[in-house]
């Protein structure tokens, strides 16, 4: 079976206020079998994706209605999709933030339009893989006095403080829970592609260290092994 019939139920929906950009991505995707929606402004994507979550949201940042970190931040904190940021922006501090808030990848415009088709496609892959491993999960899992619920991405303290995942940090997060005190590597947690930037992995798993080390900088649950990847370092007992 082709790559092009196996595309033929994802939906990619692409926010750019550039009707030649939505074009131009629009038809490089759906000649990859890939159905495809535009939308020129953060509001009416938002209204879509309420209605029917797309596979992959492909973002420019400078949408005129909002930032698009804007949205990038309420996707990845709330809804299950893949987040593609597509961008004049070409700053260090742009891509960070960008990755920060849980995009998975990042592409500067101008772009070859072969290469986001790539890039999506590898996308779609990772995610299929870690949907079965990792956001199917229904049972808690309780490690060093935290109780995490994938179902709801809540995580618990001992003192009843709770704090909410995203799914990039769910994600990560359950790949480490059901492999106690064995080092992952990056590929491992991050699927096939840790995407184009070094520091992806990284600010990810900063981000999950934010809310479940008592002092991030000086992690004991999740240690990284230099030029290796991370263990989580302590026992994990799984609730039905």
């Amino acid at each position: 079976m082709s790559e092009t019939t196996l595309n033929n139920n994802k939906m990619i929906y692409v926010i750019d206020d550039e009707s030649d950009i939505c074009q131009l991505v629009s038809q490089e995707l759906e000649l990859f079998g890939y159905s495809v929606r535009t939308f020129t402004t953060g509001t009416q994507a938002g209204h879509a994706i309420r209605t029917r979550p797309p596979e992959i949201c492909i973002i420019d940042l400078g949408l005129p209605d909002m930032d698009g970190m804007e949205l990038v931040k309420q996707l990845c904190d709330k809804h299950n999709v893949g987040v593609m940021i597509l961008s004049g922006r070409n700053s260090v501090p742009d891509k960070v933030l960008g990755l920060e808030l849980g995009a998975d990848d990042y592409i500067v415009k101008p772009f070859i339009p072969r290469e986001l088709v790539a890039r999506v496609n590898s996308l779609v892959r990772r995610l299929e893989n870690t949907g079965t491993d990792t956001r199917s999960e229904t049972r808690s899992a309780s490690f060093a006095g935290l109780c995490y619920e994938p179902s709801t991405l809540t995580l618990t303290t001992a003192d009843g403080i709770q704090a909410e995942l995203s799914s990039a940090e769910n994600d990560l997060l359950i790949k480490l829970l059901k492999a106690p005190k064995t080092i992952l590597s990056r590929d491992q947690l991050m699927g096939e592609s840790a995407g184009p930037f070094d520091r992806s992995i990284d600010v990810r798993m900063s981000r999950v260290r934010k809310k479940i080390e008592l002092d991030p900088k000086n992690p004991e649950i999740i240690k990284t092994i230099y030029g290796v990847g991370y263990i989580l370092t302590t026992d994990v007992s799984w609730n039905s």
